[in-house]
């Protein structure tokens, strides 16, 4: 083929490619060797500037939201891009998930943001990632932040506090609830006291991590010094951003195994005693009500009187009755 022919088909397939996509800038963003992906000039929300470092994006929950992603690629061939959305779930839908760049050439890709009607307000944060050659290619990702609008409630309770000995000391559990419509970053303090006063004091701290909405963690922290004799209250506090607070309590009575199986014993034979003494005073009162049966009238010993009267009235004559045989000795 001519070189003229050649420089005409190629001059062709050059202006159609304008038509479709737009000129690759002189300048562009590489963070994968050929090729690299950005936020299309002059689109979204803000930032307002033309080369946009990131994607913003912000509206009320039923709203769809687009803009529009920038695939450059200024080598001499055709590139193959694949696409997908990271953190922000099924939200995010892409037009295309893989895309051909020809060379020294711009695509751009649309893609939508469905905000779900039941949305809380607040912040997400996700990326559209970008790859080419496989697992093992060269890739790029482009932060995705978007503001859900609308009327926000912090709202944060503390539960299922429990303490429980462990080892030498105890362990201290409870669980962070969060109630309200918007990501919270608890602080969280633990406080104990005793009957003599406090016994633990550990200062409010953030924990790591935020906690969405409707999300419920739950925690475990060691207490190595925790008194090996008394009645303790513990209380665990969480703060948090807008106001939120929330407070639980729990009761521990910390007893050492061997001043318990010492009380056990005092216990027992505590109750061994009074058992020994009750049965024997019973039987003492046995014994005494016994007795004292046998000195009543009409009991055991009938005979012995009739047998006393009976010689009193021979030697002193003094019964109306005399002995058979007396009248003949006078």
């Amino acid at each position: 083929m001519p070189f003229r022919t050649r420089a005409a088909v190629g001059a062709a397939v050059l202006a159609t490619a304008t038509a479709v996509l737009c000129p690759a800038p002189a300048v562009a963003r590489p963070a994968a060797p050929g090729w690299s992906a950005a936020p299309a000039p002059g689109g979204g929300a803000r930032p307002g500037a033309q080369d946009r470092p990131y994607f913003y994006l912000e509206g009320a929950p039923g709203t769809v939201l687009s803009d529009r992603l920038s695939l450059a690629n200024p080598s001499g061939r055709t590139v193959t891009v694949r696409l997908r959305g990271s953190g922000t779930g099924s939200w995010l839908r892409l037009a295309a998930p893989e895309v051909r760049v020809p060379a020294r050439t711009r695509a751009a890709v649309p893609f939508t943001v469905t905000v779900p009607r039941g949305a809380a307000p607040g912040s997400r944060s996700g990326a559209i990632v970008a790859s080419s050659g496989g697992t093992t290619g060269p890739r790029d990702r482009v932060p995705v932040h978007l503001r859900v609008t609308g009327p926000t409630l912090s709202a944060l309770t503390v539960e299922s506090v429990s303490v429980r000995a462990s080892g030498d000391g105890a362990v201290i559990r409870y669980a962070l609830v969060n109630r309200g419509n918007t990501v919270l970053r608890p602080r969280v303090a633990v406080r104990a006291d005793g009957v003599l006063g406090e016994v633990l004091r550990r200062p409010a701290r953030s924990l790591p991590g935020g906690l969405r909405p409707g999300r419920r963690v739950e925690r475990t922290e060691k207490w190595p010094d925790a008194p090996g004799l008394d009645a303790v209250k513990v209380a665990v506090t969480a703060t948090a951003e807008g106001g939120a607070y929330g407070s639980a309590t729990a009761g521990y009575t910390a007893i050492p195994w061997g001043a318990a199986a010492a009380a056990a014993v005092a216990a027992a034979l505590a109750v061994g005693g009074r058992v020994f003494l009750l049965r024997k005073r019973r039987a003492r009162r046995a014994g005494g009500a016994e007795r004292g049966a046998g000195d009543r009238p009409g009991a055991a010993r009938t005979g012995a009187p009739e047998r006393e009267l009976a010689g009193t009235g021979a030697g002193t004559g003094t019964g109306s009755e005399s002995a058979p045989g007396s009248g003949a000795r006078a």
